[in-house]
């Protein structure tokens, strides 16, 4: 077979996991040649914008042919894909859940402290279930923000375990169950993205990919694709096996806590998008549509 050449963030943490895809289709080809290559984002560059800001140029390149395979985080990928590509493979999902650094769970925190995050969504639950805590703005790749832990900044931050873990950083977490705080959809999950005509491509992603992780993952994106959720969306989603069945549970709300809207649903494997999209009908007939409309508004006018 011929070499691949994988197109990736630049980032330490996109080229690590970008390197463990490489290194499953090396075992998997039996050894051949596998390239990566860093491609600056319009996200990498500070510029605001949708969620496709972290994927695009690399999708770009892909369609150009400069590349052959894209590997992305896959709660950067947005629900609609560019025309031409596809999701060619999804290999086993490393831990979803987020992590509590600096103590020992969310309850240990003491009252008032102040905890680092950037995320709506863990802003909204960390104070829908603590609202006494100072939630604060932090940005900066994860050994920034854990340097300005160490520093004393903050008295913690909440982070994505599996970023932790890649980084090999997985000591500096406590990881949070998913029944306290839902994850993003498609947290601690890869996609492998190649052109949707690409068979031989394709073929090498269906090696490693990962059948219940794809499952879990189609679910999740057919709830934010359901709730026209953005990256600035607070929304978490969680897919998990429950038995021979497949359990979805989701949560919105607003960023300051005082509004909020959990659900789950169960049900059979074999159609999980239907599963989505069932549970964004129960949290839209609960009120989640005014919910996160009121909750992105409010991020616009800086509320």
């Amino acid at each position: 077979m011929s070499p691949i050449r994988i197109g990736t963030r630049g980032s330490a943490l996109a080229l690590a996991q970008a390197g463990l895809v490489g290194d499953a289709l090396r075992a998997a080809d039996g050894g051949d040649e596998v390239e990566l290559v860093a491609i600056t984002t319009t996200g990498d560059r500070g510029a605001g914008g949708d969620k496709s800001r972290f994927v695009k140029e690399i999708d770009a390149a892909v369609l150009r042919g400069e590349v052959d395979l894209a590997v992305h985080s896959a709660k950067d990928v947005p629900g609609e894909l560019p025309d031409g590509l596809a999701i060619l493979g999804v290999p086993p999902r490393a831990d979803p859940r987020d992590a509590v650094c600096g103590a020992g769970s969310l309850d240990e925190l003491a009252e008032g402290a102040a905890v680092g995050t950037s995320s709506l969504r863990r802003r909204a639950q960390l104070l829908a279930r603590r609202p006494d805590l100072r939630i604060e703005e932090l940005r900066g790749n994860v050994d920034t923000r854990l340097r300005r832990l160490a520093g004393g900044d903050f008295d913690a931050l909440v982070l994505a375990a599996a970023g932790l873990d890649r980084l090999g950083r997985s000591s500096d977490g406590r990881p949070i169950g998913v029944d306290t705080v839902v994850p993003a959809g498609g947290q601690g999950a890869l996609v492998l993205q190649g052109r949707s005509a690409d068979e031989e491509t394709a073929a090498r992603c269906r090696a490693v990919s990962d059948d219940g992780s794809f499952t879990r993952l189609l679910a999740e994106r057919s709830l934010v694709r359901a709730l026209d959720a953005s990256c600035r969306t607070p929304l978490g989603v969680h897919a998990r096996e429950d038995g021979t069945a497949l359990r979805v549970d989701a949560f919105a709300g607003l960023p300051d806590g005082s509004w909020w809207i959990r659900d789950t649903v169960s049900g059979s494997p074999d159609d999980p998008e239907a599963l989505g999209r069932a549970l964004a009908d129960r949290m839209r007939a609960a009120g989640a549509g005014d919910l996160l409309r009121e909750a992105e508004g409010g991020e616009r006018s800086g509320q």
